[in-house]
């Protein structure tokens, strides 16, 4: 007899959010059974915070704007042992992370991210890909990582992560976890997952502009030595 199948590690959500009421209901029914979604609001004005409220998730109010405040506000209100992270623009499927967490949870990696495949036209716009291909070359210098994608989809421990004494508030919060990480002797792998186009404009990489202020954040965390503790950086547009 086939034993039955375990059920995915229970783990926290972090979801920042700025203006994505359109796409939450699409995002939030895709979240693992058992897990709590917590939808961090960054100061959003299309009503996001009660949509998310009316369909089961937390919220969390982060009124410094930054994609890492909202992150960051997240991971320190999660309870759950494991703790992942997702865009909430619908450009990627919540579903993904239960196998991702079941790797963690299993040993296999301290700092699992998923890597991006883009699915359809528009999905990941040129200079964003340009972007990223440049901070994966500059991480790798950096740490000896060879990864593809610094992408916002991961899983990590709770504890560990807080361990890590993440400062960033801005754009360069994503890869300041993964450079401590890496100094710290992590386990740093990554994983595919099908990338879609988004719900809306991006409030960071959808233009050239928002992609140079993105990889000027993340030039600054490659900029800091091992060991470092710098004091929070904030104060950008999520």
């Amino acid at each position: 007899m086939t034993p039955p199948a375990c059920p995915p590690p229970r783990a926290d959500l972090v979801l920042p959010c700025l203006d994505e009421a359109e796409a939450l209901p699409w995002v939030l029914a895709r979240v693992p059974a058992g897990w709590r979604p917590i939808v961090v609001d960054n100061g959003s004005t299309d009503g996001s915070a009660d949509v998310a409220r009316s369909l089961g998730a937390t919220v969390v109010h982060e009124s410094r704007r930054g994609f890492g405040a909202a992150c960051h506000a997240g991971l320190l209100a999660a309870r759950a042992e494991l703790v992942c992270f997702c865009d909430c623009d619908a450009s990627m499927d919540p579903g993904l992370l239960a196998p991702m967490a079941e790797q963690v949870a299993a040993g296999e990696a301290d700092l699992l991210l998923g890597r991006r495949r883009p699915q359809g036209r528009g999905a990941w716009p040129a200079h964003a890909r340009a972007g990223n291909f440049a901070l994966s070359r500059m991480l790798r210098h950096r740490t000896g990582l060879r990864l593809h994608d610094l992408g916002p989809m991961r899983v990590a421990r709770r504890e560990a992560l807080l361990g890590l004494e993440l400062t960033d508030r801005r754009s360069g919060y994503p890869l300041q976890m993964v450079v401590r990480a890496a100094d710290a002797g992590w386990r740093v792998a990554e994983t595919d997952i099908p990338y879609l186009p988004r719900s809306g404009r991006s409030k960071v990489t959808g233009t050239w502009r928002g992609t140079w202020h993105a990889v000027r954040d993340m030039r600054r965390v490659l900029a800091e030595p091992p060991g470092a503790r710098t004091a929070p950086t904030g104060g950008m547009s999520a």
